[in-house]
């Protein structure tokens, strides 16, 4: 059975290429906010969530506080597009596995997805 990843961000394009680069080798679900993601997460088996930070409503950041409430050992790659230090500081620091820069090249997403599912 194919790991299953949720891809979480509010841009259609990047939910998009994410999961052409993942879908040959995972099950890759689609969440264009931190809300649906939290609904997705309470519902369904995840493997491992792919979380963008700059969203509206509720940001990467709230939305993998709750999560930790009831998924918190599900692993977490922050993809973000911010060149906020602080703010992949701050997703280190609450627990997040690792964090790319967006756009990310294709081998290195698939690389670094490989090595988190690896570890569990």
């Amino acid at each position: 059975m194919a790991k299953r990843i949720l891809v979480v961000d509010d841009d259609d394009m990047n939910l998009m290429r994410t999961e052409m680069i993942l879908e040959e080798d995972y099950e890759v679900l689609l969440a264009d906010s931190g809300v649906r993601a939290l609904h997705i997460l309470r519902n369904q088996k995840i493997d491992l969530v792919l979380l963008d930070i700059d969203m509206p409503v509720m940001n990467g950041i709230e939305t993998f506080q709750h999560m930790k409430e009831f998924a918190g050992s599900i692993p977490v790659i922050f993809l973000t597009a911010s060149g906020e230090v602080g703010d992949v500081v701050e997703a280190l620091l609450l627990g997040a596995v690792n964090y790319l820069r967006k756009p990310c090249p294709p081998q290195e997403l698939r690389k670094r997805v490989a090595q988190e599912l690896e570890k569990r």
